[in-house]
């Protein structure tokens, strides 16, 4: 917590508090030879082109080949990239990481035969095929998951058309975040103590959360007025992406880009709807918690550049690493003994690299390949928020740790659909357990005002981000150009109808759609609200000691990408086609909006 440390060196961070890479390529020259052996690999894709309709046999080994390259290819991306992760300065590690992504995209390219030529077997074949080669079963839902696909997917030919084309679809995003991240410059403010602050990416969040009000106006203006002088130019990026996945969804023969992007994870377009229609029902509890906002804060009137700062102080205490994992233990406790083993197992064996050292990657994450243990980075600093930082991406640990030995590597793979789900219930309940131990009212509603903060910026927030999403796509397809004016005052209304009638939407609002890179990956973002509302549903069952709920979840977590992931969620009794899920969080919102309205 204390912020003006000196960084240590890599080498200077102690074995313990690495995660161990070596369980994945025991050396670099290990890494070097997967690489030789990969290119091979890709060279005996010519001889394979046109070969899976001459027999069952055939057809296995052409499958097991591709599973085989994908699962190398998995295994030389990790690597490559979380041994960057821990030095970005590391040269060696960064030259890696881009003949990895080169790799990536030579793949594409070199599998794309495979579907296709599936795709040309008819019913009878494939009834053949299962019939005379039992290895053939293991791709049977794969298979299956490609013949409801097959009015979307084209001809060999087109298939490496749009393979090739990909990168250029990509280019509006790559222009974005070349400029967002290494052009695109805010300037300075004055800090309380009237010195010169750069304000930057990193920086701006935790400004906005300063409890000197004049430091976070001149930010959000400074932030704000940066990206509007270039708004002209990045509507046009904006509208080159909206205008490139309309391309490739209609090239798939969808009707939008919304089915196309829903489509991946099997959602019907009714769940983005009803999750929008939801969240408008609940606006009021939005409203009255700005008014609470506004009380809290001692203000006559509350603008947008109020909404971060918390309303509980944090106490000033600094829990070690060894007392964080304690706490998440004693969380996580409700999820029963044999959870708490694995999560023993990830604490204890290599999984976790802990703190942060000069040149590591910011922010924290999951991740890892089939055949080994998952990976967690983390920039631990001592404080509750990374306490819960831990729990969150622990429950993405365990949830590849389930699935992983579970499932084959073909179904071992979630979607984000049901990703944030295993995270943000392990956070749901640490903040109950916690509450349970608060000994004092400050530190009561410093934990609530953080789950508010939570769903406030979960629920509602990426709710209104996907309601955008779709307007401004809609428009799009029937002829309106995005300029800048356009997407301008469809964020501006949006932020005033979901934030309400006493917040003072300043005009600078209207430019944050600007600032957010996720919109070009075209609805994404409604899958957070989504696993949020269904992870606190999944919690208060838990919590309510519902009679077999922990097996249920934990076959849950286990099911990978074997089922569907609406039908996934169901077997925790929770049905994201209903409104009942997102009516649960918001009641749960609720709850802890009427505790904090007493405490303060």
């Amino acid at each position: 917590m204390n912020e003006n440390r000196q960084l240590p060196l890599r080498s200077e961070i102690k074995k313990e508090d690495q995660w161990r890479m070596e369980d994945l390529y025991g050396s670099d020259k290990e890494w070097e030879t997967d690489y030789l052996r990969i290119w091979k690999k890709f060279q005996k894709a010519e001889q394979m082109h046109g070969k899976i309709k001459e027999s069952a046999r055939m057809c296995r080994e052409i499958l097991d080949w591709k599973q085989d390259t994908e699962l190398m290819l998995e295994r030389l991306y990790v690597y490559a990239n979380q041994k960057w992760h821990e030095d970005m300065g590391n040269a060696r590690y960064q030259q890696m990481a881009g003949k990895a992504s080169d790799l990536s995209s030579a793949a594409e390219d070199v599998l794309s035969f495979v579907e296709p030529e599936l795709m040309d077997l008819d019913e009878e074949t494939l009834h053949r095929y299962f019939q005379a080669e039992p290895g053939l079963e293991l791709y049977r839902r794969y298979i299956h998951e490609l013949q409801r696909n097959r009015e979307h997917i084209l001809s060999k030919e087109m298939e490496q058309v749009l393979a090739r084309a990909s990168s250029m679809g990509q280019g509006p995003e790559n222009i974005y975040s070349m400029f967002n991240n290494a052009d695109l410059h805010f300037g300075e403010i004055r800090d309380t103590e009237g010195k010169p602050l750069e304000i930057t990416h990193g920086t701006f969040v935790r400004l906005l959360e300063n409890e000197d009000r004049r430091v976070r106006r001149d930010a959000f203006c400074k932030v704000y007025q940066a990206y509007a002088k270039f708004g002209n130019t990045l509507a046009a990026v904006f509208e080159a992406n909206v205008k490139q996945a309309r391309f490739f969804s209609s090239m798939r023969r969808y009707d939008s880009a919304r089915e196309a992007a829903l489509d991946v994870s099997r959602i019907p377009v009714p769940v983005y709807d009803n999750l929008i229609e939801m969240v408008h029902e609940a606006l009021p509890l939005m409203y009255r918690y700005v008014d609470l906002r506004r009380r809290a804060l001692g203000l006559d009137e509350i603008h947008m550049y109020d909404v971060y700062v918390p309303l509980a102080r944090e106490q000033k205490r600094e829990i070690p690493f060894a007392k964080a994992k304690e706490m998440v233990r004693e969380g996580l406790a409700p999820l029963g003994e044999e959870y708490l083993h694995r999560l023993d197992k990830g604490f204890a064996g290599g999984w976790i690299d802990v703190y942060e050292n000069k040149g590591k990657k910011s922010g924290a994450y999951s991740w890892g390949a089939y055949g080994t243990h998952p990976y967690v980075l983390l920039n631990y600093n001592g404080s509750l928020n990374h306490v819960f930082t831990l729990a969150h991406e622990m429950g993405h640990a365990l949830h590849s740790d389930y699935a992983d030995e579970a499932q084959p590597y073909l179904y071992a793979g979630y979607r984000i659909f049901v990703a944030e789900v295993a995270s943000t219930c392990n956070e749901a309940l640490l903040i109950h357990h916690l509450l349970e131990k608060a000994r004092d009212r400050e530190e009561r509603a410093y934990l609530i005002n953080y789950f508010l903060d939570q769903c406030k910026g979960t629920i509602f927030r990426q709710t209104m981000f996907a309601e955008f999403e779709h307007l401004v796509h809609e428009k799009s397809a029937g002829g309106e150009a995005l300029t800048a004016q356009v997407l301008y005052q469809t964020y501006y209304e949006l932020n005033r109808k979901y934030f309400g009638p006493l917040m003072i939407c300043d005009e600078e609002i209207g430019w944050e759609w600007a600032r957010i890179p996720h919109f070009y990956t075209p609805f994404y973002v409604y899958q957070y609200a989504t696993g949020f509302s269904a992870a606190i549903a999944i919690s208060r069952k838990i919590l309510a000691g519902e009679p077999g709920i922990v097996e249920k979840y934990k076959q849950f977590l286990s099911g990978g990408s074997s089922m569907d992931c609406l039908d996934l969620l169901k077997i925790c009794g929770v049905d994201m086609t209903e409104g009942k899920p997102v009516q649960m969080a918001m009641k749960t919102f609720e709850e802890y909006l009427d505790e904090l309205e007493q405490l303060l």
